[in-house]
């Protein structure tokens, strides 16, 4: 897979990481794959020990107003786009290439929304397009982030269920969801895993593979662990 120059920040999103640093150390980072589990961790973790979810999936819609043509041109170009379009155009290849520019492009608003919260109590965010080479510089240490990566059953699974799922279907699918489609996904999130698990490697941080296997309840407790959450409530 090409890699695009979105492995560490650059541009807008540099300036923002820097001048973040040691001021987010109240946040944890719940990242990797699709269909991993990241949400059903991030409530589980929240319930427990009364933090609160930054979901980068509903945040990603109040970034569209503030993004522009010159500094963000592939976001831009993506808001554009009609549901599902994404999987018609492109290989693969290409759809994994596009994602880590638009994460890269979106990256610095993500920042910015987690430095106006309060920090008061744990924040915990819940979301795909965070890369290990992006949170780098944030992480006061490399415990404050874990990457979950499915197994192809696992995923597999998820996703067939989220088909069920008509509002769900709509916006990843588009109005169709042919096998061919989910193949293309399949494919575009087994290189967005390789480059999670390269990135990872490199820094330092934890990934979980997620195979069904373990309770939810005992996943929790490890992590909590890793994040020094405290006792669980």
């Amino acid at each position: 897979m090409r890699r695009p120059p979105s492995g560490t920040p650059f541009g807008p999103a540099a300036r923002t990481t820097t001048a973040a640093a040691g001021r987010l150390s109240h946040v944890r980072w719940i990242a990797g794959g699709t269909g991993a589990g990241k949400s059903t961790l991030a409530i589980i973790l929240a319930r427990r020990h009364g933090a609160v979810i930054y979901r980068g999936d509903l945040a990603q819609h109040t970034w569209l107003p503030r993004c522009t043509p010159r500094q963000h041109p592939h976001f831009h170009a993506a808001r554009d786009e009609p549901p599902g379009s994404l999987w018609d155009s492109r290989s693969p290849d290409e759809a994994c290439g596009f994602a880590q520019r638009v994460v890269a492009e979106t990256f610095a608003f993500e920042v910015e929304d987690l430095l106006a919260m309060p920090a008061d109590r744990p924040v915990l965010v819940d979301w795909f397009g965070n890369l290990p080479s992006q949170l780098a510089p944030l992480l006061t240490r490399p415990d404050q982030a874990v990457f979950l990566l499915p197994t192809p059953e696992f995923r597999m699974a998820a996703l067939r269920a989220r088909r069920n799922v008509p509002v769900r279907s709509l916006v990843s699918w588009g109005s169709r969801a042919p096998e061919s489609t989910l193949a293309k996904r399949l494919a575009r999130d087994e290189l967005w895993d390789a480059e999670v698990r390269r990135q990872a490697a490199a820094h330092g941080n934890t990934v979980i593979t997620m195979d069904g296997d373990r309770p939810a309840g005992e996943l929790a407790d490890e992590v909590a662990a890793r994040f020094r959450l405290g006792t669980a409530a």
